[in-house]
């Protein structure tokens, strides 16, 4: 017989703590996931950094110079 035998509250403190961490490790894994496939599709991604965004700008008709148009 051990001296010192665990308390109950210890033993439901153990269980829930595994319990927070499982969920935590969750949370790392899903956001971990995330982050690769933002990563693997980068030429999607675009932030918003105040500047105009070439992809959204209209495009505009090159520009025809002939010989009659020349002043």
């Amino acid at each position: 017989m051990p001296l010192h035998s665990e308390h109950e509250l210890h033993n439901r403190r153990r269980s829930r703590n595994v319990g927070l961490g499982l969920v935590l490790l969750a949370f790392v894994a899903l956001i971990f996931a995330l982050t690769v496939v933002k990563v693997r599709q980068g030429n999607l991604m675009e932030a918003f950094d105040h500047q105009p965004r070439v992809s959204i700008l209209p495009q505009e008709p090159a520009a025809a110079t002939t010989e009659e148009e020349r002043p």
